[in-house]
């Protein structure tokens, strides 16, 4: 069993994505991050830089005592390692989705985040601050936009590092971003919507608080609910 420490964000639907791709069983332990619950001692054990998601494997592969794993790119390649799937053992393949799983970490993620906050969360606007992360965001985009023309997974088969890049493409509107200007990138975040086990991770947003105009796109892009 895996107990993962959650809440609905990007970073916490990389895993659950992973969680339902595999077919894993695993325990949903809520952290709810807007009322501090990732400062509790306890948590803090688990995950030391007080961040969602965070696992312990009750089951590692060597035998051992429960192991924690903390950083969502750490935990995708955990995984992936444990059950041999969605990422290859050894060779080109393996390094070529092990490259963009750490390009999403260094810049999609950070940069989607900084985007979001100053355009949508920051008390004050500053047009220098979103214009900078609106335009990083949409570089970026054209970068996994150019890696996909011709090919329908971003390393060859599809992996980790398309179920790392998807939650930060997902709410490319919220960005400022308009996926028709990158028809490789459109076409392949449609093939992602359309797989049941990304509609099962997202499906849990029924059970938690999200914001409504998130839970709005969610339902609309991913669950298929037109009247959302």
């Amino acid at each position: 069993m895996i107990d993962l420490y959650y809440w609905p964000t990007p970073n916490g639907h990389k895993v659950t994505i992973f969680l339902e791709e595999a077919g894993l069983d695993y325990s949903v332990h809520p952290v709810r991050i807007s009322e501090g619950e990732q400062f509790e001692p306890a948590f803090l054990k688990i995950s030391p830089n007080n961040k969602i998601p965070a696992l312990v494997d009750h089951e590692p592969a060597d035998g051992g005592e429960a192991l924690a794993v903390f950083e969502s790119a750490a935990i995708l390649e955990y995984l992936a390692d444990k059950t041999g799937c969605f990422l290859a053992r050894e060779g080109r393949l393996r390094y070529e989705a092990l490259q963009w799983l750490h390009w999403q970490g260094a810049g999609l993620s950070p940069i989607a985040g900084q985007n979001f906050h100053f355009a949508r969360a920051a008390e004050e606007r500053i047009p220098y601050a979103i214009d900078r992360f609106v335009d990083e965001t949409r570089r970026l985009f054209g970068v996994l936009d150019h890696q996909l023309e011709g090919r329908d997974w971003i390393a060859g088969d599809y992996s980790i590092a398309d179920m790392a890049c998807y939650p930060w493409i997902l709410p490319w509107e919220m960005l400022g971003q308009d996926l028709d200007e990158f028809p490789a990138l459109e076409v392949w975040f449609q093939r992602m919507c359309a797989r049941p086990p990304v509609q099962r991770a997202y499906g849990r947003i029924e059970d938690y608080p999200v914001p409504e105009p998130m839970a709005r796109m969610i339902r609309r892009k991913v669950l298929g609910n037109t009247e959302s």
